[in-house]
């Protein structure tokens, strides 16, 4: 036992990328193991759930075996929702350093990878930014609240955010645009799927998948406000290839009707989300 302990101590200093001390091997390995005791009710209480979450711990220290265990438990629905792109993220890192069995499950899955958020970086406190008021946006105060509840968990300002809302749909959850753009914040198929969004026309569904949108888009453009808007009406593809706003009458328009409405130029944005999920095509 002792051996075999060693022997992944070894393997795991050698696939972590990252400063790996004793103690760190240690302790990946062990909550594997406590995760596969939960997982399996071997001499502990079986406890799926908890297995998640000890698996994760050890997942994010870079460990192969958790993570390809935790990918299976999120690709099969054990101890919780089922997440195809969350495995597929996990199968790719352990698949990545080697795991055989990873490789074969990432390519069986057909959804976009996306980080669990039990991976992520631990986040700074969110920024503070002052709730909407709702006389200014009646006749729509329901929309305005459920904006208001919503956003700082994304820390995205409600302010834009009701911008966008004013803009995209006029506060209509049932608009379809041309293009297929959807709902409140007018999410095209590929970001309503690209951010999990199941009903398009549920108000908090949408809301929450256009904040998810807006989170990823202040992040790739380090907080500039006007080629994030730029980028949510004609897509982050577009406003790379053009160097900026992208020369469409269209998009144009659209930038200065966010601006009235939200003057703000600069926004606080998340660094680590940049690898989370990738650019798509324009609405």
């Amino acid at each position: 036992m002792e051996r075999d302990l060693c022997i992944a101590m070894a393997m795991l200093c050698f696939t972590v990328p990252l400063q790996c001390g004793a103690s760190e091997a240690v302790s990946a390995v062990e909550l594997a193991a406590q995760a596969a005791r939960h997982e399996h009710g071997e001499g502990v209480p079986r406890d799926p759930a908890l297995a998640r979450t000890l698996y994760c711990r050890a997942a994010r220290l870079g460990y192969a075996p958790a993570q390809y265990a935790l990918g299976w438990m999120l690709a099969n629905g054990r101890g919780g929702a089922r997440d195809d792109g969350a495995a597929r993220h996990l199968f790719t890192l352990a698949a990545a350093q080697g795991h055989v069995q990873a490789h074969t499950m990432a390519t069986q899955l057909a959804a976009a990878p996306l980080a669990p958020p039990c991976l992520l970086p631990d986040l700074p406190p969110p920024p503070k930014f002052d709730l909407p008021p709702v006389a200014m946006w009646t006749p729509h105060p329901q929309i305005a609240r459920l904006v208001g509840r919503l956003a700082p968990e994304f820390n995205v300002d409600p302010l834009l955010v009701l911008a966008i809302i004013s803009v995209e749909s006029g506060f209509n959850a049932r608009a379809v645009s041309p293009k297929q753009a959807q709902g409140l914040m007018q999410l095209i198929p590929e970001t309503a799927q690209r951010f999990q969004v199941r009903d398009v026309f549920n108000e908090e569904q949408n809301v929450r998948g256009g904040l998810a949108y807006l989170r990823w888009l202040l992040a790739y453009f380090k907080g500039n406000v006007t080629l994030v808007t730029a980028a949510y009406n004609a897509g982050e593809k577009a406003v790379d290839r053009h160097g900026g706003v992208p020369p469409y009458q269209e998009t144009r328009d659209y930038v200065k009707k966010i601006s009235t409405l939200y003057h703000q130029t600069v926004h606080p944005y998340q660094r680590d989300l940049l690898s989370v999920t990738s650019p798509i095509a324009a609405k």
